[in-house]
């Protein structure tokens, strides 16, 4: 598939129900189990209902370890998928690919229907969009020698389903890590910044399928989106303000202000500063993005434009009219 112009590989996620025939498609990253447990719970919102039993292959993100022909021991990730969700599992016999020849002509049915030619979106959350519409439209169309549709046929499987739960699966993935010298914390083969002053302490990471997201005590200190890469990094500027009080050359030779767009305002902020105050005026253009630990970028640009308008534009008369706006918003 393409993503804005861009040629990507993806995995199907396929689920289908031997009754009704309705099938179900999502497409995302690499195979993992967070992927696996929100393709299920997609699956399980789209047809109403929790099927009794789930035949799947033997992917190691469900399946610790093959005990015999069909006795599994479950990874803990899935097990508590299956705890949430009450359904019982069989699992094909290890190179018997004939035992799932059902799912896997659905693969190269929805492939050859939904994926020919090659779709070419902005993102992988519109591709799924497009994909679980698709789905939608299959459930009016009648299997040969039935006389009804595949969605009449579904309200009928509905009937003996499980009843979705009154809360959804968390289907992210956590780990307990440190944080390096660095700010960074290492999640699933990625780097991901914190605050600085969270360095060298020991934080809970959770891993979904679009964030990432970093605790400590119980409290949200950083949220990225996810990576999908190897040996990448996620950077906040906000994360390392501090230390340019210490090191104000950090600000245009350190790599987590590397490409840190920012209102143009801000620019013409800090050129006046330097042209009127030299090095005094670079110190004086961080303490102003200092103010962004505490206030949202929107409000800090309004108070920017006014300082400029004004032409008081040293860090107090910023945070002064920064203060003037939020009291008037």
């Amino acid at each position: 598939m393409k993503v804005e112009g861009v040629l990507r590989k993806v995995i199907f996620f396929v689920m289908v129900l031997p009754h009704s025939d309705a099938i179900y498609v999502q497409v995302f990253e690499r195979e993992c189990l967070e992927v696996w447990c929100e393709g299920h719970i997609r699956a399980f919102d789209f047809f109403g209902g929790v099927p009794n039993l789930i035949t799947a292959d033997n992917a190691k993100s469900l399946v610790a370890k093959v005990i015999g022909p069909n006795e599994r021991k479950l990874t803990v990730g899935f097990l508590a998928l299956k705890s949430h969700y009450l359904f019982d599992t069989h699992f094909c016999r290890v190179r018997r690919p004939n035992e799932k020849g059902v799912a896997e002509n659905i693969v190269r049915y929805s492939r050859l229907n939904y994926m020919v030619p090659v779709p070419q979106v902005r993102s992988l959350r519109e591709l799924n969009e497009y994909l679980e519409e698709r789905c939608r439209r299959e459930l009016n169309r009648k299997l040969r020698g039935k006389t009804k549709t595949k969605g009449e046929l579904l309200e009928e499987d509905k009937a003996a389903f499980h009843p979705l739960p009154a809360v959804r699966f968390d289907a992210s993935r956590k780990a307990s890590t440190f944080v390096s010298s660095m700010s960074l914390v290492r999640f699933d083969r990625n780097d991901y910044s914190v605050p600085v002053k969270h360095a060298h302490q020991t934080v809970l990471v959770k891993g979904g399928i679009e964030r990432v997201e970093v605790f400590r005590d119980g409290k949200l200190i950083a949220c990225h989106r996810r990576l999908w890469t190897k040996g990448d990094a996620s950077y906040q500027p906000r994360h390392y303000l501090e230390l340019l009080e210490r090191k104000p050359g950090g600000l245009d030779h350190a790599r987590p202000f590397e490409g840190w767009e920012l209102p143009g305002c801000f620019d013409d902020l800090r050129r006046r500063l330097e042209a009127n105050y030299g090095t005094d005026g670079k110190r004086d253009y961080i303490q102003v993005l200092m103010l962004l630990g505490k206030y949202p970028i929107s409000r800090l640009a309004k108070a920017v434009k006014k300082a400029l308008d004004y032409g008081a534009i040293r860090p107090d008369a910023v945070r002064q009219f920064l203060v003037t706006t939020v009291r008037a918003a």
